[in-house]
């Protein structure tokens, strides 16, 4: 199983950025898809952006625009930079990986330890 450990939570206002790194503990060649979760106490875990092996990103639609996502294999790392925060971005955002996809939690085979972002309006 691939250990994943995300970087670059903090507090941001309104209007800034901050990038998410998420280092994977072998190789990510061999994982198809890697991508970003996010959660608010209380409510589901949400899908926030998504790669492929082949660097085909995929977004929810309340981040297209702003958030990208980018993967190294070389380096086994995925990041998601993100731009124009928002209040409501505030969550705990977690690495994921999986062999086939992780639109579905169920097919997400190995999780980071989740790393906080706080935007103050």
């Amino acid at each position: 199983q691939v250990q994943l450990v995300e970087s670059g939570g903090g507090l941001v206002q309104a209007g800034g950025s901050l990038r998410l790194s998420c280092a994977a503990s072998r190789s990510s060649g061999g994982i198809n898809v890697m991508g970003w979760y996010r959660q608010v106490p209380g409510k589901q875990r949400e899908l926030v952006a998504s790669i492929t092996n082949d660097g085909t990103p995929n977004y929810a639609s309340f981040v297209k625009g702003r958030f990208t996502i980018s993967r190294d294999n070389a380096k086994n790392t995925v990041s998601l930079q993100m731009n124009s925060l928002k209040p409501e971005d505030t969550a705990a955002y977690y690495c994921a990986a999986g062999p086939w996809t992780i639109a579905v939690q169920t097919a997400v085979r190995s999780w980071g330890q989740g790393t906080q972002v706080t935007v103050s309006s």
